[in-house]
C-alpha cells in the first residue's frame, strides 16, 4: 500500500492536503453548545428512549442520552453552573435522607 505521503505527492490528490473542505473538523467545533434552558434533556425521562436494535436490526443496547451527549454540549458558561447545580442537588437530597431519619427513629 502507498504511505499517505506518496498520495499526497501525487499531483492528482495534492490539492486535497490544501482544501478546507476535505480537513478534519476540531473537536471543540463539533458538538452544538446548548444554554441552561435546554440542560434538562440530558436527564429528563421524557427525552430519552431506549434501543434494543439499530436501523439494520441488529442488536444494541443504548439509550438516545447518548447520542444527545454525542451531538450536544452545554455552553462553558452553564456548564459551570449545571456542576455547581448538582453539588447543590445532592448536598439537598443529603439533608432530606437525615431528617427523614431522625423523623423516623423519633416516632
Amino acid at each position: 500500500m502507498s504511505s499517505q505521503e506518496e498520495i499526497l505527492s501525487d499531483g492528482r490528490f495534492s490539492c486535497v492536503a490544501r482544501d478546507p473542505r476535505f480537513w478534519e473538523m476540531p473537536e471543540k467545533e463539533r458538538k452544538v453548545k446548548i444554554d441552561k434552558r435546554f440542560r434538562a434533556m440530558f436527564h429528563d425521562k421524557k427525552f430519552k428512549l431506549r434501543y434494543t436494535v439499530d436501523k439494520r436490526g441488529r442488536p444494541v443496547n443504548y439509550t438516545s442520552t447518548e447520542n444527545l451527549r454525542k451531538f450536544y454540549a452545554l455552553s462553558e458558561s452553564d456548564s459551570d453552573l449545571s456542576e455547581s447545580d448538582s453539588k447543590e442537588l445532592t448536598v439537598k437530597k443529603k439533608k432530606k435522607k437525615k431528617a427523614q431519619g431522625k423523623g423516623e427513629a423519633d416516632s
